[in-house]
C-alpha cells in the first residue's frame, strides 16, 4: 500500500539518514530480537509502548513503529501505547506528527480526545489516545512491553501479560513546554524515536 508522498519524503530524507549510535543499537537489540523471533515463529507481533502519562513519547513510538513495520513490509505488527495513568495526547505531539506528512485528526472531543493518525489513504489508521497500559483497547497477553521512560519502568515493576519487557528510554520533550525551544525539542525527540524505530524494523529478516 502506498504511503502519503510527503511522509515518504520525510522517511527517506530525514529518518533513514540518521545514524543510530552504538549504545542505542545495543538498547534496541532486545526489541529487534523479539520482533525477529515472532516473525520466525509466524506469530503476531504486538508492541505496547509504555510511559507515565501516555501523552508524548509512547504515542510517538507507537506511531513510528507501526509506520516502520509497514514501510519494511513486516507482517502481523500491531502497535499500542499506554501509561501508568491516563491524561491526554498532548497537542504538540499531534502537531509534530502532522508536520511529518501524516494525516492527524480528532475522532472524539476533549478531554482526552481520540486521534486517527493515517499514513496512507487506504490503510487502517493508528489510533492515538491516552490510556492506562492495561486498558481494554490494548492486548492483554503475548505482547512486548517497551518502557519509554524511567518513571514508568520504575513505577511498573510488573506488567501483567507481557511476553517480554524492554526498556528503551527517551528524554521527555515536556521539559521545553512553555519555552521558545518547544518546537525544536519535540521535533528532535520525534526524529530520534522515528529513526530508531526504522532502524529496528530495517534489521528484521522476513
Amino acid at each position: 500500500m502506498g504511503m502519503y508522498a510527503d511522509l515518504n519524503n520525510t522517511i527517506d530524507a530525514v529518518f533513514l539518514k540518521q545514524t543510530v549510535a552504538d549504545d542505542r543499537q545495543k538498547t534496541l537489540q532486545p526489541l529487534i530480537d523479539f520482533v525477529q523471533q515472532q516473525v520466525i515463529d509466524q506469530e503476531e507481533i504486538n508492541l505496547n509502548f509504555i510511559c507515565t502519562h501516555n501523552s508524548r513519547r509512547s504515542i510517538l513510538a507507537q506511531v513510528w513503529a507501526q509506520v516502520a513495520a509497514v514501510y519494511y513490509g513486516i507482517p502481523k505488527v500491531s502497535c499500542y501505547s499506554g501509561g501508568t495513568e491516563a491524561t491526554e495526547l498532548f497537542a504538540k505531539v499531534a502537531e509534530t506528527l502532522g508536520a511529518q506528512g501524516l494525516e492527524v485528526f480528532e475522532i472524539s472531543e476533549k478531554p482526552n480526545a481520540v486521534f486517527a493518525i493515517k499514513y496512507s489513504e487506504n490503510a487502517l489508521p493508528v489510533i492515538g489516545f491516552s490510556k492506562k497500559y492495561d486498558h481494554a483497547f490494548n492486548p492483554s497477553s503475548g505482547f512486548a512491553a517497551i518502557m519509554t521512560c524511567s518513571q514508568a519502568d520504575g513505577g511498573c515493576p510488573f506488567i501483567a501479560g507481557a511476553q517480554k519487557r524492554i526498556p528503551i528510554m527517551y528524554e521527555d520533550p515536556k521539559i521545553a513546554d512553555g519555552t521558545d525551544r518547544q518546537t525544536t525539542a519535540y521535533e528532535a525527540r520525534n526524529v530520534q524515536i522515528a529513526s530508531e524505530m526504522f532502524y529496528v524494523f530495517s534489521m528484521i529478516k522476513k
